[in-house]
């Protein structure tokens, strides 16, 4: 397997150093660009390998993260953008699911769950912090939940897993099923309410369109 095309966007400098010291070094990655702005990494991607992923900071100087959300899914729109900040309120998190972001962890998120968050994302995913998921649920109503003839009963519980953050195993764990049977879950509830991915599902949520 080859490595993940890994780019790091994160104007704090310990932060910077601590992020690509830990991810840079993982086999599953190869970090292609580091930046400290979206202007500086803007310039670099003009001569550097694409990335796949993305792990973008929101209160960057100069662009923030949410004015560079557009520019990236116009230039890689293939890419899996994960954010990774100190902001947790809904509005942020809102602006960045409907961006396009696949992901969203909060900054005091140790560093093997942001490696489990590139990796869930690059697998067609979506990884959130749970208090993340759970400020969501809480500021945006009505909740999925508002449609319980569309969904059955098992449903409604995969539905609540992913609406908490949590990944296919999490799930399945939670749930005491095997992990195939959450998938298909998965799958149906996808067909069901007419979404194609993870982060379009929670940002339907959020906008109160389930």
């Amino acid at each position: 397997m080859n490595a993940i095309r890994l780019a790091i966007i994160e104007d704090d400098p310990e932060v910077r150093q601590l992020l690509q010291q830990y991810l840079c070094r993982q086999e599953e990655f190869e970090c292609v660009i580091v930046a400290d702005s979206a202007e500086a990494f803007l310039r670099e991607l003009a001569v550097a390998l694409p990335p796949q992923a993305i792990l973008l900071d929101l209160g960057l100087p100069g662009m923030s993260g949410i004015e560079l959300l557009p520019l990236l899914r116009h230039k890689l729109p293939e890419a899996e953008i994960v954010i990774q900040t100190a902001f947790d309120d809904p509005d942020r998190i809102y602006q960045a699911l409907c961006g396009g972001a696949s992901g969203y962890v909060l900054k005091n998120t140790q560093l093997p769950q942001i490696k489990a968050a590139l990796l869930e994302v690059m697998r067609g995913g979506a990884f959130f912090s749970r208090s993340v998921a759970r400020r969501v649920l809480q500021h945006f109503k009505p909740t999925p939940a508002t449609q319980p003839t569309l969904l059955s009963e098992r449903e409604h519980t995969v539905l609540r897993g992913i609406v908490d953050g949590l990944a296919d195993k999490q799930i399945a764990a939670r749930l005491e099923l095997a992990v195939p049977t959450v998938r298909t879950h998965v799958r149906n509830i996808y067909r069901k309410l007419q979404v194609n991915s993870r982060g379009e599902l929670l940002s339907r949520a959020a906008k109160g369109e389930l």
